[in-house]
């Protein structure tokens, strides 16, 4: 599995609707909406067979960094398509 996103790439931060809310999901959904640039990206696999990803992403507008897993990323371009 290759990663959806590089170093570089320009992402909307995206709050993922689950269920089971954890503390770490309400911290970032304040960030939700917001732009920013992936600046560095790792992959972990749990389970033999299975890969994901998680990204650093720099948010435009504070200059803070936070890690994000795939799912809350949308690359910035498909929403301008919208």
């Amino acid at each position: 599995m290759v990663p959806k996103y590089r170093t570089g790439s320009k992402i909307i931060i995206k709050a993922v609707k689950d269920e089971a809310a954890s503390a770490r999901d309400s911290d970032i959904a304040r960030y939700s909406g917001q732009t920013g640039t992936v600046t560095n990206y790792h992959w972990i696999s749990p389970m033999p067979g299975t890969v994901f990803y998680i990204y650093t992403v720099k948010i435009d507008n504070i200059q803070k960094e936070i890690v994000l897993h795939e799912d809350e990323l949308e690359a910035a371009a498909a929403r301008a398509r919208k």
